[in-house]
């Protein structure tokens, strides 16, 4: 897991319910190489992906996702990108243009991971 450029946890647990902290497209070396939409959200999601296995869970613990883009324009081809990473899994999504520094996508997501205890994952 690419540890994070601030003050922050990759995720925090509150319950069943896991916080992921917004995830950009930086390589494993944390360093980031501008790309197209599509690299960029494989890259971010693959990013997410580590932390949520970090966190214990798997995608479909994934249940909601806000999604930042910088460009509207880009919406379809980061869909596209989106939509081959989960496959049939569908999480909720909200997804917004916002002014971001120097990436194209971020991404943040809410889990629900019930423990071991509680009888899920």
């Amino acid at each position: 897991m690419i540890p994070p450029a601030g003050h922050y946890q990759p995720f925090v647990r509150a319950g069943d319910t896991v916080y992921v902290s917004g995830q950009v497209p930086r390589l494993p070396d944390g360093s980031y190489q501008p790309a197209d939409v599509a690299t960029e959200t494989t890259l971010t999601l693959d990013n997410l992906a580590v932390v949520v296995r970090a966190a214990g869970g798997d995608q479909t613990c994934v249940v909601k996702v806000t999604a930042y883009l910088t460009d509207a324009a880009d919406f379809a081809e980061f869909d596209r990108a989106y939509a081959a990473h989960f496959g049939e899994w569908k999480p909720a999504r909200t997804t917004v243009v916002v002014g971001l520094r120097s990436v194209k996508v971020e991404v943040d997501a809410v889990l629900h991971l019930p423990s071991a205890g509680d009888g899920g994952a």
